[in-house]
């Protein structure tokens, strides 16, 4: 029990307060503190207590002027401590833990009176780097906790020195033009502190540093990190923020890089040494892509035999070229897929491979695979050879192109005559079509979005999609029947139907897609209901795809009477890691696509716009913007009879890309 007319030091928000004690109480104090102020304190709260007992007598000014310079005093015998050396005297005792007086007398050399040990203790609570106080007992830190103290010390006081100064950079640079080849390291350090935590928020490494400092710089709004960074050059105007969110790959390796140029310089010689690859190059297949194709990775040919069709569809043997454990593979494990934007793309692979030696060019030996499939007069199969071989495509052909020469090349007219066939037996079994626009997005260097839409449907579109189902078929088949582990895509019966036949209409379209039920990724072959088939998987784009590439592997080992390539639980993992993968680059995708959508917009704020009615209810619109195809949602209206399948006219109030932002009205 503390009496009265103690002197006892306490804590006030880290800070050493002295006090008088004007009335004891059982568990708790009555002070009169160097304030003046009168206080009734937890005796749990009390620090340092006086031997020496003290008059309470006097004023209150006069007693609170005794405190002052009591801790005057104190305060300033504090400088003849040396902590330090205490704790190494401490460190060779055979206890860790110490009265206050004993470890004040090995400070001062004398007697501890309590002037001494309120000095030791204020540079204990000041300096916790040798001690900590506990309970009236003071406990030295052995070697490495001192050691840890110490480097977490430097780091704060690094911290600190960053944020004060880091402020002042980012400040100076707001304020100014500067040109960014004069950014300093201390410049960069902050920069990337805040790029950080644009992209993370408090998630972010050092969320609560940035935060400083850009409180400190006075760049106090959501988007201030943003538009700095542009200014300073890391950031281009329009950077692509999902992409740098999801923390994708997008530069590759250096053991992946140098792999690809051993790939390069082996060249093609070896192909035609390999007794278990087919030499196909008298067939002479076409490409058909778009005029800006890259990367080809499947070729068509097409012969007639005695009333049947021999179709080769030949796929670029990207395994002939990435293996298992090669670096290569292990840059497509963590990417999953191509990622294509408006303004470029993120490869799967280097593309001196994907658009380079793995890419079916003109008039150059490529390794593949080809799918020899025998088709009735009425696109039935009548028999399916897979072989690894060996192609020279003979015709690079475009879309257009090709729409242009249905009835003007045998080649061609055949392709098409089967693919309408192959569409119909597929339409017969349940298949859905849903022919949707694709939205092309063109860039200028300046910013500026042009959005035009395209068909999806045409014929020579029409006939690669339904070559490469039919392959994607049979390989689903072929390793199937042979109950060899595989990665299969699937998608369950349809509950709600809306589209019958080749129905080519964008309301029935839109509407029936928000009935599709969720496809699936597993191990087990399944129906796929959309696209009326009873297997299927996807071998087609091994150069964009992971999941393609795992199969071409697996397909490989068993036409060449391998053991499998894979086990089922590897196949367990690679739909794991694609079903990761893929779905974050999905949604990296579509975000990018809507960006430049909304830039699109802004462009044409306020103006009316044209919007289809996809489903109206009685608070509630959802529509369809029918020059960009977006999907928006409106209040209904009052007063105004919407209904499902009409045209309106909404307009685009507010607008921000940055914000994935945009507020619609009715005209």
């Amino acid at each position: 029990m503390i009496v009265a007319g103690k002197l006892i030091e306490y804590l006030d928000n880290g800070k050493f307060v002295c006090a008088l004690v004007t009335e004891s109480q059982p568990r708790r104090v009555r002070i009169l503190n160097q304030n003046g102020r009168d206080v009734n304190l937890p005796l749990s709260r009390v620090v340092h207590c006086s031997k020496t007992t003290h008059s309470t007598e006097g004023s209150r000014e006069s007693l609170a002027r005794s405190l002052q310079e009591v801790t005057e005093k104190r305060f300033s015998l504090m400088e003849l401590v040396d902590l330090e050396e205490i704790w190494e005297l401490a460190t060779e005792a055979d206890s860790s833990v110490f009265t206050p007086s004993f470890l004040a007398e090995l400070t001062f050399g004398e007697e501890a009176n309590d002037d001494n040990v309120s000095a030791f203790l204020r540079c204990v609570f000041s300096d916790k780097l040798f001690f900590k106080y506990k309970e009236g007992r003071v406990l030295a830190n052995n070697p490495e906790k001192v050691e840890q103290l110490r480097v977490q010390q430097e780091k704060e006081e690094k911290r600190a020195q960053l944020i004060h100064e880091g402020a002042k950079a980012l400040a100076a640079l707001n304020d100014n033009s500067f040109n960014p080849a004069d950014l300093t390291p201390l410049h960069h350090e902050t920069l990337n502190l805040i790029r950080d935590f644009y992209l993370c928020g408090t998630d972010a490494a050092e969320a609560e540093v940035a935060q400083k400092v850009l409180k400190q710089a006075g760049l106090t709004t959501p988007h201030s990190p943003y538009y700095l960074l542009v200014k300073a050059g890391i950031w281009s105007p329009n950077e692509n923020l999902p992409l740098l969110r999801a923390d994708l790959p997008v530069n590759f390796s250096l053991a992946s890089r140098q792999q690809a140029e051993l790939v390069l310089q082996r060249g093609q010689a070896e192909l035609f040494d390999d007794p278990g690859r087919r030499d196909l190059t008298h067939l002479g297949p076409i490409t058909i892509d778009g005029p800006t194709t890259l990367d080809f990775d499947d070729a068509l040919s097409v012969e007639e035999q005695d009333g049947n069709y021999l179709v080769g569809i030949h796929i670029s043997d990207v395994a002939h070229y990435v293996k298992p454990g090669d670096p290569l593979f292990s840059e497509a494990m963590r990417r999953g897929t191509s990622i294509y934007f408006p303004e470029g793309q993120v490869p799967m692979l280097p593309r001196h491979l994907s658009q380079g030696i793995c890419s079916l060019i003109q008039d150059e030996v490529r390794a593949a695979f080809s799918f020899m499939i025998l088709l009735s007069a009425e696109a039935e199969v009548l028999n399916v050879k897979i072989v690894p071989s060996i192609i020279k495509v003979r015709r690079r052909l475009t879309y257009d192109e090709v729409d242009k020469m249905l009835d003007s090349d045998p080649e061609i007219a055949m392709l098409d005559m089967l693919r309408k066939k192959l569409r119909l037996a597929r339409l017969e079994k349940g298949a859905l079509l849903l022919p949707f626009p694709d939205v092309n997005i063109f860039v200028e260097h300046n910013g500026k979005v042009h959005v035009n839409l395209a068909k999806s449907d045409t014929p020579a579109r029409t006939i690669v999609s339904e070559m490469m189902i039919l392959a994607n078929r049979e390989a689903a088949k072929y390793i199937a029947d042979r109950m060899v582990p595989g990665i299969f895509r699937s998608q369950p019966e349809l509950q709600t139907r809306v589209v019958h036949g080749e129905d080519d209409d964008l309301f029935q379209n839109t509407l029936q897609r928000k009935h599709m039920p969720r496809g699936e990724l597993s191990t087990i072959a399944k129906p796929h209901s959309g696209l009326g088939v009873a297997h299927y998987t996807t071998i087609t784009s091994p150069i964009r795809r992971l999941l393609d590439l795992v199969m071409q592997h697996q397909i490989n080992s068993i036409v060449r009477r391998r053991e499998p390539c894979f086990t089922e639980e590897m196949c367990k993992d690679f739909t794991s890691v694609l079903t990761r993968t893929v779905t974050t680059a999905n949604n990296v995708r579509h975000q990018r696509q809507r960006y430049w959508l909304l830039k699109y917009l802004e462009d044409r704020k306020g103006q009316c716009l044209d919007a289809i009615v996809i489903q109206a209810g009685p608070k509630r619109c959802n529509l369809l913007l029918t020059d960009i195809l977006m999907d928006i949602d409106l209040a209904t209206p009052g007063g105004r009879g919407i209904k499902p399948n009409t045209v309106v006219k909404v307009k685009a109030l507010k607008i921000s890309p940055l914000e994935n932002m945009v507020r619609f009205d009715w005209c």
